[in-house]
């Protein structure tokens, strides 16, 4: 069987519904894995008073929407970003269909078909989980970018790329963001690190999908990107504050530090040394924090979803010159 074989009204209707369903599932990543939760046991489960939730609570987008945003069990209000993950990823899901699948030859097995959309379905699930926790607490979990890098040098054949390319893209997204952010950075501003290893690492994945250039291209494109947030941000607001659950973290860091006896402090505090959040961000721009892995996780969607336009655009624009 070939991809034209089926409609394309249901490869649609399969793609939006399949991506709402693993939406709802990212919820869960977001919600328990900064804790250091298991993602599949307990079932899913109030927030707030921790009552399990019923499979008809629990309907992407819809449940939330007819129990007017609260809880059925406490009446918790239940936050907004449960049904926006859940619709993205249906909307990415419809979206890589569109983009991807729809552009392969008719003559494309669905075995292939189906392999292609379920790699880069996985990957942009990724990065959307990737992006809310990072947007929370200012991390990235290595599951995420170490993994999706390891997924994509494995399905590098299914992008045309050659095994050796993608390792090599993945070495450069590392070297382009350790090198000058990590290793030099530091030397110029007193010990402080530009950019954590989560946003190296992020670069690695989009290095081991894309090759060296498309790392390249996701470390513009997200520097671009995050330049003109963080300057919308400060016309808005005034000034660029970290997450709420980065500062509370920090407190519950201080209150163990203070429970500990000396050695025990002076070995955490070893530790917390390297920690760039463990300390109050300094007054002024140069010194606000913002995370910036939210614009190369969007970089990468971009790659992704409508790379090969821009090259195509690209190369129409030298051609034309």
């Amino acid at each position: 069987m070939t991809i034209a074989d089926f409609p394309p009204w249901f490869l649609r209707a399969f793609a939006l519904c399949f991506g709402l369903i693993w939406g709802s599932f990212l919820n869960v990543v977001i919600h328990r894995v900064p804790s250091g939760m298991s993602v599949v046991h307990p079932g899913s489960t109030c927030p707030a008073c921790k009552k399990p939730i019923r499979a008809w609570d629990n309907i992407p987008v819809f449940s939330w929407l007819l129990l007017r945003g609260r809880a059925r069990c406490c009446g918790a209000r239940i936050k907004a970003r449960y049904p926006l993950v859940e619709a993205v990823g249906g909307l990415l899901s419809l979206a890589i269909v569109e983009a991807i699948v729809f552009r392969l030859p008719p003559e494309t097995s669905i075995a292939r078909g189906l392999a292609i959309y379920v790699a880069d379905l996985a990957l942009a699930l990724g990065l959307l989980a990737a992006t809310f926790i990072d947007l929370e607490h200012m991390y990235i979990p290595d599951g995420i970018t170490l993994g999706g890098a390891v997924l994509g040098v494995a399905t590098a054949s299914l992008r045309d790329l050659g095994f050796l390319d993608a390792l090599l893209g993945a070495a450069v997204g590392f070297v382009i963001v350790w090198l000058p952010f990590v290793v030099i950075y530091p030397r110029l501003r007193g010990g402080r690190v530009g950019m954590g290893l989560g946003d190296a690492k992020l670069l690695v994945l989009a290095g081991a999908w894309f090759g060296w250039g498309g790392a390249l291209f996701v470390l513009g494109a997200g520097a671009v990107q995050g330049t003109l947030a963080a300057i919308a941000v400060l016309l808005v607001r005034g000034r660029i504050e970290e997450p709420e659950a980065v500062r509370e973290e920090r407190e519950q860091i201080r209150a163990e530090l203070a429970a500990m006896t000396d050695d025990e402090r002076a070995e955490a505090e070893k530790e917390l040394a390297e920690d760039p959040l463990a300390e109050e961000p300094g007054e002024g721009f140069g010194q606000a924090r913002m995370a910036f892995g939210p614009f190369l996780a969007l970089a990468t969607l971009e790659c992704l979803l409508v790379g090969r336009d821009i090259i195509g655009a690209y190369l129409a624009w030298i051609d034309t010159g």
